[in-house]
């Protein structure tokens, strides 16, 4: 015998003159809970991991099980309960025929050195005779039906408890006896509430400790919000991926809105009270043979009221998450009121007889409110960085792009009048003059979504069939992206790390519209303010994160404060390092040399295409070149490509025409590729997310002397070549041999020219 088990002996000795409550009290708490909860079983027990302490307790007390007893249990499952009647009974036999289940139960029963607790792998409806019998039978699954093998294998006066299923998913605690004949007697004892809050879930997932649950839920009541808001807020987590687990947890289903709303019913809605729906965070979705399917975004909303209030057998909950949430009832709410439009008083005025600057707010406004809320958590939960508006004759088309690539949002249909009161709308958001409709407008406005705030840069451009609109949509999530996470080789991080660490110098990051280069500034800028030993000082158009330990200042050139002002201004602010948001014109340009001549780091980025194409760039802006030889530390230049999705990543075969493009000589034996099957995590894309194609050329005494010579664009790509210029070919053929990006990016990112080795040595 063990030393435990000597222990766990004398500890039943110990609780056998206490109460049964006494005795369930001293196995919970001497029973570590968390135990039995692991995210990574690819099977849950009936939807939840354990069932919640109160479910637990009340069937224990029920069964009365004592220190003598041989007990039998049905349906193991995480091996909690089957665990705690091992503290309370002399010998346990627990039943589970799900062998992935029953294995993960069995090494938790090992790691506890419970003897006395015995696990078999097998259909529990039949029992275990041959280790009978029992003073205790306890159910577990409600899906054990006949009990008759089992009644058989009770000892005298034994008991049989089981869970049975009840009306509108209710679980009934029945008892079960036989008489001095034989015959069985069936007692309903109890209904058993196995809910538990969202809170009480994430602990038991081991998400939250009990002094941040506690927290949460004042907070919660506090500010009369849901408990899982405020968690989630706290926690920081993609809305996805708790949510996913929440509905896992407390065996719901769980969907995203592109599969719902095919199947969506809107009409439903108006069988409904909306405060009812509002204050239970409830959309309904469609009635399946008298069931209806509920969409929510709170696990802890309840729908017992729908059973005394409407005429439906069973409700059943779908989990989604809070974006989809508001995109589901904002699309009901569009549809509805696109059924109103349909049947408009005949006397309405036809579109184009209709001023919409005349038209009154409450006919309008509230209608294309709501669908430009709409299209942006559209933009949002589609992880866009871009929303196009496009007015053309015949229709309108809304765009997102998304990893660098444009797609339509098909389930919209706006009339033409529609569009123009939209773009009002747009206009009013920004604040942008909405009686201008000749000249191109630019605003600003912010938006929140999903705990997350969003910069919205919009600007307005004048078209044939009307005004098309661009928003830009800027993330404030604060979530600063490691320089390890760039995408960039170990020395070429190690050289950019070297460059942030000179005493001054001029460094560029540069690359096309939308190429990541605030990204990589930033990554670098995170790393000096986590250092806190030099002063960093921005100046950007907008501000594209906020971030702790580092002066940013907004440029505002429509009040006279641009660029070269703040860069002008900044030098008496005693600052190390400098970050300019863009060089666009001569006088910031010199103003970025003239401080890094003075003892100051200064980064800012251009719009070309590869290294060193920047400094044709800065040629054309009219500075020296002396200036731009003696000042410029080093070049980065970078593209976005496609990231392959992790979950269905597989190896792929190489693309003969383009691997005739990449290896003109033939193709080493050992490259590979790889490419994304698709699936439900990339919306059947196959990719997810971005990642940086980096070119990268330091600037040494060769190139100093070229550029100070102002050599044509070809001599100096051909020193960089010598001097050890990081081509962007070399970056993404290790991004395709790693598996981070696919084949076919390669032509999206790569000229022709450039997709195979270029000559060194050449000069």
């Amino acid at each position: 015998m063990t030393d435990y088990d000597s222990q766990d002996t004398e500890a039943r000795a110990t609780r056998a003159g206490k109460s049964t409550s006494e005795r369930i009290t001293d196995a919970m708490r001497s029973l570590p809970r968390d135990h039995f909860i692991e995210m990574s079983e690819p099977v849950r027990v009936q939807g939840r991991s354990i069932p919640p302490t109160n479910a637990v307790s009340e069937i224990l007390e029920h069964a009365d099980p004592q220190p003598e007893h041989h007990v039998l249990q049905v349906g193991t499952g995480a091996g909690y309960v089957a665990a705690l009647l091992s503290k309370l009974t002399q010998q346990v036999v627990t039943l589970e025929k799900n062998p992935v289940i029953a294995r993960s139960a069995q090494e938790r029963f090992n790691k506890l050195g419970l003897a006395n607790l015995v696990l078999r792998e097998q259909d529990g409806s039949e029992g275990a005779a041959d280790l009978g019998p029992y003073d205790r039978i306890l159910v577990s699954s409600p899906r054990i039906k006949q009990k008759n093998a089992l009644l058989e294998q009770l000892a005298p006066e034994g008991l049989l408890i089981a869970l049975e299923q009840g009306e509108n998913e209710t679980h009934i605690l029945t008892r079960y006896e036989l008489t001095e004949l034989g015959a069985p007697v069936r007692k309903e004892l109890a209904l058993v509430d196995f809910s538990r809050d969202s809170g009480m879930t994430l602990l038991d997932m081991g998400m939250v400790d009990q002094p941040m649950l506690e927290e949460a839920r004042r907070s919660a009541k506090a500010k009369k919000q849901p408990v899982i808001k405020v968690l989630r807020d706290m926690l920081n987590m993609e809305d996805i991926t708790l949510y996913r687990r929440l509905a896992e947890e407390n065996g719901m289903p769980f969907a995203a809105i592109d599969d719902l709303l095919p199947e969506v019913q809107p009409r439903l809605m108006d069988g409904f009270s909306r405060s009812f729906l509002d204050s239970h965070h409830l959309v309904p979705l469609q009635v399946r043979e008298h069931c209806l399917q509920i969409a929510t975004d709170d696990p802890d909303s309840s729908v017992e009221d729908i059973y005394h209030m409407y005429p439906y057998e069973r409700v059943q909950k779908i989990l989604v998450t809070p974006n989809d949430f508001k995109r589901l009832w904002t699309t009901v709410e569009l549809s509805l009121q696109g059924d109103l439009h349909k049947h408009r008083r005949s006397d309405d005025k036809p579109p184009e007889q209709q001023d919409l600057m005349n038209v009154t707010k409450t006919r309008i406004e509230a209608h294309l409110i709501t669908l430009l809320d709409a299209l942006l958590l559209d933009a949002v939960s589609e992880g866009a960085s871009d929303l196009h508006v496009e007015s053309y004759k015949e229709n309108t088309r809304i765009r997102l792009r998304v990893d660098g690539d444009l797609h339509d949002l098909t389930h919209y249909s706006l009339s033409a009048k529609e569009t123009r009161g939209l773009v009002n709308v747009i206009k009013i958001r920004g604040d942008m003059d909405i009686a201008e409709k000749r000249l191109p407008q630019g605003g600003r406005s912010q938006l929140r979504a999903g705990g997350v705030g969003y910069d919205l840069r919009i600007q307005v451009q004048p078209s044939l069939h009307g005004e098309a609109v661009v928003i830009r949509l800027l993330p404030q999530s604060g979530n600063i992206v490691a320089i390890e996470d760039l995408g960039m080789a170990t020395d070429m991080m190690r050289h950019y790390r070297r460059l942030l660490d000179n005493p001054s110098g001029l460094l560029l990051v540069v690359g096309p519209t939308g190429s990541g280069k605030s990204t990589t500034l930033y990554a670098g800028l995170s790393e000096l303010a986590k250092d806190g030993r030099r002063k960093v000082i921005t100046i950007e158009d907008p501000i594209e994160y906020s971030m702790d330990g580092i002066q940013q200042t907004w440029a505002r050139p429509d009040i006279g404060f641009n660029f070269a002002d703040g860069m002008r201004s900044f030098v008496r602010q005693d600052p190390d390092v400098i970050l300019v948001g863009e060089i666009r014109d001569q006088e910031t340009a010199i103003e970025a040399i003239r401080a890094s001549q003075t003892g100051h780091i200064v980064l800012s980025t251009l719009h070309c295409n590869d290294a060193v194409d920047a400094l044709q760039r800065i040629y054309d802006l009219n500075v020296h070149p002396n200036s731009i030889a003696s000042e410029l530390t080093g070049v980065i230049a970078q593209k976005l490509a496609k990231r392959i999705c992790e979950h269905c990543k597989k190896e792929a075969e190489p693309d003969p025409a383009i691997t005739a493009e990449l290896f003109p000589d033939g193709i080493p034996d050992s490259f590979r590729c790889f490419e994304g099957s698709g699936c439900e995590n990339c919306n059947g894309r196959g990719t997810h997310g971005r990642v940086a194609v980096v070119e990268y050329m330091q600037v040494n005494g060769e190139i100093r002397d070229a550029i100070s010579l102002q050599y044509p664009v070809a001599q100096l790509r051909a020193i960089a070549l010598d001097s050890g210029l990081a081509t962007m070919r070399d970056s993404a053929l290790n991004h395709v041999i790693s598996g981070t990006i696919p084949m076919v990016e390669l032509l999206r990112v790569l000229p022709a020219d450039r997709m195979a080795p270029e000559k060194r040595g050449g000069w």
